[in-house]
């Protein structure tokens, strides 16, 4: 089961304690999906700063394959994080070398040797996403909460899975994952916090609440539900059984301080 992760990766840096930890989408999902046993790999760009080789030194501890993560002249992208209570706030977002970022010939002729493709909406990875559905990828998307966002409407129909972060089952977040369906997204999916998560696969709903754990850190917990939901759907497991194993990943990534 080979799976690739494509772009953004940045160190969240805690405030607080001046803590930095790993993180971004991809590569959160591509340690994730290692960890249930998927053979991972990830490409992205890190500086040539100390936060770059911890980056690189990270990941690959991880077991997962960085045979074509990049080092760029210039500083790895950082988030500036903030605890209010258990609950993690972004702050200020430094990008870095990966505002650059861009898949060369030969890396995309390596994501095509894999099953599945995923990236998110800041890794700079959306305009190969049409090249990937025609080499025969499965594909995943993660739109975050940018739920207006034009790549909403022009990516879905090259997105076999799209993912969505909101917080509550409502009209609007079921209209919405049936509009991503509609445009060519084989299933659409809303994870919403504490009210679990929320999927459409073009003829039904489908729910799922969360697994009861105590929550140390919300950092990476939408990371993990995805990688979980992937990992069952690569093991043919039902939509139902995908949320659920998505929502157990989530719950022991919350346990914890930092993505990973």
């Amino acid at each position: 089961m080979k799976i690739v992760t494509v772009g953004d990766n940045c160190m969240d840096v805690y405030l607080a304690n001046d803590q930095a930890y790993p993180g971004g989408n991809p590569v959160n999902a591509a340690v994730y999906l290692k960890g249930l046993g998927a053979d991972a790999a990830y490409i992205g760009w890190v500086g040539t700063d100390s936060y770059g080789e911890l980056m690189k030194k990270k990941i690959q501890g991880k077991g997962v394959d960085i045979s074509h993560l990049s080092t760029k002249e210039g500083k790895t992208a950082v988030t500036q994080v903030e605890l209010k209570g258990n609950d993690r706030c972004f702050g200020d977002y430094d990008e870095g070398v990966m505002a650059s970022f861009c898949l060369t010939k030969k890396e995309v002729e390596f994501v095509g040797t894999h099953k599945l493709v995923h990236a998110g909406i800041w890794g700079h990875a959306e305009d190969k996403y049409p090249l990937f559905k025609e080499i025969g990828l499965l594909t995943s998307f993660d739109f975050s909460d940018q739920l207006g966002h034009d790549l909403v409407k022009n990516l879905s129909p090259f997105v076999d899975y799209s993912f969505f972060s909101y917080t509550k089952d409502d009209d609007y977040i079921r209209q919405l994952l049936k509009e991503v369906v509609n445009r060519g997204s084989k299933i659409a999916v809303a994870t919403l916090g504490e009210n679990g998560s929320l999927a459409y696969d073009g003829e039904q709903f489908y729910q799922n609440g969360t697994v009861e754990t105590e929550v140390v850190d919300t950092m990476g917990a939408g990371d993990s539900f995805i990688a979980g939901f992937l990992y069952g759907i690569l093991k043919g497991l039902s939509i139902d059984d995908c949320m659920e194993l998505g929502s157990e990943t989530a719950a022991k990534t919350i346990g914890y301080f930092g993505a990973w």
